[in-house]
């Protein structure tokens, strides 16, 4: 021991320490982000004979983790509701984003009210009870939450949230598009989309502080430059029909109305071979990167 150094006590603090000493501090310790398509998943929320069920899109296997997470920060699930049913859902998250997949109907959650219908998105704050209802139609809502990011540090919803209740109709995203599809193409454009937010994020393009929320097109013939950032993506395909995405090497055939997971930092690109324009809702954690001034963006 050096000198001038007087030996530590054994308490039940110091038998609780740790010490490492690695050459590279630097060195991986998770588990990989898998590339994943959820087929099973999406097969069994548009299957008629399924009743008002939750269906978790989990990757926490391959993710080496005891709570369930589409990604190291994102849970998404489809939420199937029967005609004329209802069903309460309570997430331990900072905010819940929904998209109306089909169907028509209406949640609630504290004193807000969204009526909603298919292609509309809407979120409220998390932490609360949120009651749906379907309309006269059985309905699927995509739904979207940060609970393994909360679960990570064993968090709870805050008590005052930051977001605050928003809803974008689907009529009104159709119309914000025209003014993209005339925008004069340039070498700087990642892509055609709208971004979702609101004034409680003050001036972000984020729908939650960790997540940024888009509806993505492609003409058909068109092609997304390969790029990459280190925000996780899973994406919806929202019309799919003859679209494929390249994940480094691999190529992934898209599936209408089935969820894909990007992993982060991987170089990817879209292509759109089929008769109708891709649309695609992207829910990404690039958002949490904004924040940490660690996008990494690139083209190649």
């Amino acid at each position: 021991m050096p000198e001038g150094v007087s030996a530590a006590s054994d308490t039940i603090y110091t038998r609780r320490a740790e010490y490492h000493d690695p050459a590279n501090a630097f060195a991986f310790q998770w588990s990989r982000v898998p590339r994943r398509q959820f087929l099973d998943e999406r097969d069994r929320a548009l299957d008629p004979a399924t009743r008002t069920a939750e269906i978790l899109l989990d990757s926490s296997d391959a993710l080496e983790i005891d709570y369930p997470a589409t990604t190291p920060t994102l849970l998404c699930r489809y939420l199937r509701l029967e005609s004329g049913g209802a069903h309460v859902s309570r997430y331990a998250a900072s905010g819940e984003i929904y998209y109306a997949m089909s169907g028509a109907g209406e949640s609630r959650n504290g004193g807000d009210r969204i009526a909603w219908s298919a292609g509309d998105i809407f979120c409220f704050p998390g932490g609360g009870e949120t009651n749906h209802t379907a309309g006269d139609a059985d309905a699927v809502l995509f739904v979207v939450t940060n609970e393994p990011l909360l679960a990570f540090e064993r968090l709870r919803p805050p008590e005052k949230a930051v977001i605050k209740t928003v809803h974008y109709p689907a009529a009104e995203i159709a119309r914000r598009f025209e003014a993209v599809f005339a925008r004069e193409r340039s070498a700087r454009e990642a892509g055609r989309a709208i971004l979702f937010s609101s004034p409680a994020l003050g001036g972000c393009t984020n729908m939650l502080p960790s997540i940024n929320v888009a509806i993505n097109t492609l003409e058909p013939g068109g092609d997304q430059r390969p790029h990459r950032h280190n925000g996780v993506a899973v994406t919806l395909a929202i019309q799919g029909q003859g679209v494929y995405s390249m994940i480094e090497d691999q190529r992934v055939d898209w599936s209408t109305d089935a969820a894909m997971i990007t992993p982060p930092a991987e170089l990817h690109a879209h292509y759109n071979r089929g008769n109708a324009r891709m649309v695609s809702l992207v829910i990404q954690d690039e958002a949490l990167h904004y924040y940490t001034r660690t996008p990494g963006f690139s083209w190649d």
